[in-house]
């Protein structure tokens, strides 16, 4: 993980206008007041959104040399960040909660107190990635997604929606990185577990749920935004390969279905999801500029803002930058189609591309080095950083930035919701009995030279 240095010192002293407070003025009208108040190094960032480390004690966490997460001083002061991708789990929802009420208590130190945003990989069920999803804890346990479209309930699933979604408020999480609906065309891919299978038609009606489960029927302070992903479907890579390393960074869409792959994504815009990821892999044999989807604008731009016209927030996929070491081990930036780009060449090529923030990198400086010296201009920072403070706003961060600690212990895990939770797993599970066939034998095993 790079190193953060301080970005934010020299604005300290400056007057600070406090209107964007007033809760009563149109969410627009405060977005405009705060932005006019930043400085450069303020709004560089907001846009980096890494893993962050989680306290076991309910206090500040010193980092996690594991992972190379600094400190959560070093983040917040130090970089000036405002958005998390947390890390792990504590022991209960109560030290969960406090840990939270700490952070967004550091956050409130700073000049101008924007609160920050908490991000969450899935953590309803029983896998345990950091990169990819947590163990559920102190959460209440629900089939993975693929065992939640085995049920085909629209009702269900919007109804999981709707539990994660208090879980996950009642500890200060508020922006879920998923649902995750590519369709798993590719038998061989990994990652099919989290999708909600090959059926489009399905994965499409089960996305939408999801996401009105989180958001409700539009995005406010009782929301959790979704972040759907992989924009424009991460199922088909070719033989199967995980795109995360180099071997698997192509994706391709055997008899020209890359169309299909969208329609799931047709249904999230209608369901209203606030944010997108695009995937890591580079299309191959398409229209489109063989590159990763981070760095496509072609794809985010052509395909996402002006086709679909989506307007909300798009993150990178954690680490398309610079490379970084992983217990130990290196684990280098996901370039793909740019690996001869250096950093800075990458960092302004997705910029370019039209994308808002980058997932799992921690270096403002940088964006600010570019800004400073005519690569990109401020104007182009605003257009992203409006989009950024907006969605703050409209969750209700600026107005009450603290949770109720003693609340959350009553809501996580509470008996109600484990029982939901158990009532999903059992719907989701299909028992195959060796029943006796027409001639009065079992079907297992099949006669040899059967078809």
């Amino acid at each position: 993980m790079t190193d953060t240095i301080d970005v934010t010192g020299a604005a300290d002293e400056l007057p600070v206008d406090p209107t964007y407070r007033d809760a009563s003025l149109p969410v627009e009208e405060r977005v405009e007041n705060l932005l006019g108040q930043m400085t450069l190094e303020e709004k560089a960032g907001l846009f980096f959104q890494t893993m962050i480390s989680m306290s076991q004690d309910g206090g500040l966490a010193p980092g996690d040399p594991m992972f190379g997460l600094p400190s959560n001083e070093e983040y917040v002061i130090g970089a000036g960040m405002t958005h998390f991708n947390v890390l792990g789990s504590a022991p209960t929802a109560e030290l969960m909660a406090q840990w939270h009420n700490a952070l967004q208590e550091l956050a409130a130190s700073t000049r101008l107190g924007i609160p920050v945003t908490i991000s969450t990989d899935p953590r309803h069920s029983f896998s345990d990635n950091p990169l990819a999803g947590m163990m559920a804890g102190p959460f209440s346990s629900w089939p993975e997604s693929i065992g939640l479209a085995a049920t085909r309930d629209e009702e269900l699933v919007e109804r999981f929606g709707d539990i994660a979604r208090q879980e996950y408020t009642a500890v200060g999480i508020r922006v879920a990185l998923h649902p995750q609906i590519d369709l798993a065309t590719e038998p061989r891919w990994g990652r099919q577990v989290a999708t909600f299978g090959e059926d489009p038609e399905l994965t499409s009606r089960l996305g939408a749920a999801y996401i009105r489960g989180f958001q409700g029927a539009e995005l406010g302070p009782d929301s959790v935004a979704t972040m759907t992903k992989h924009f424009p479907g991460g199922g088909p890579q070719m033989d199967g390969e995980d795109a995360h390393f180099a071997y698997g960074r192509e994706q391709v869409y055997p008899g020209g279905q890359f169309e299909l792959h969208l329609k799931p994504f047709e249904a999230a815009f209608e369901a209203g999801t606030s944010q997108i990821m695009p995937y890591y892999g580079m299309p191959v044999g398409t229209e489109y500029e063989e590159v990763g989807f981070g760095f496509n604008k072609s794809v985010i731009t052509g395909l996402l803002r002006e086709r679909y016209g989506f307007d909300g927030i798009v993150c990178t996929d954690w680490g398309l930058i610079s490379d970084s070491e992983i217990m130990g081990q290196p684990f280098p930036a996901r370039a793909w189609g740019v690996e001869h780009l250096s950093p800075r060449e990458r960092m302004k090529k997705v910029i370019e591309a039209g994308a808002d923030q980058f997932g799992g990198e921690a270096i403002p400086d940088l964006l600010i080095d570019l800004v400073r010296s005519g690569e990109i201009s401020e104007e182009r920072i605003d257009v992203s950083a409006r989009r950024l403070l907006r969605e703050k706003f409209v969750l209700g961060l600026f107005d009450a930035p603290l949770v109720d600690v003693e609340k959350a212990g009553r809501i996580v895990g509470s008996a109600a919701f484990r029982e939901a939770g158990e009532a999903a797993q059992r719907a989701s599970i299909t028992v195959l009995t060796n029943r006796a066939s027409g001639d009065g034998g079992p079907t297992l095993p099949l006669p040899a030279g059967s078809r």
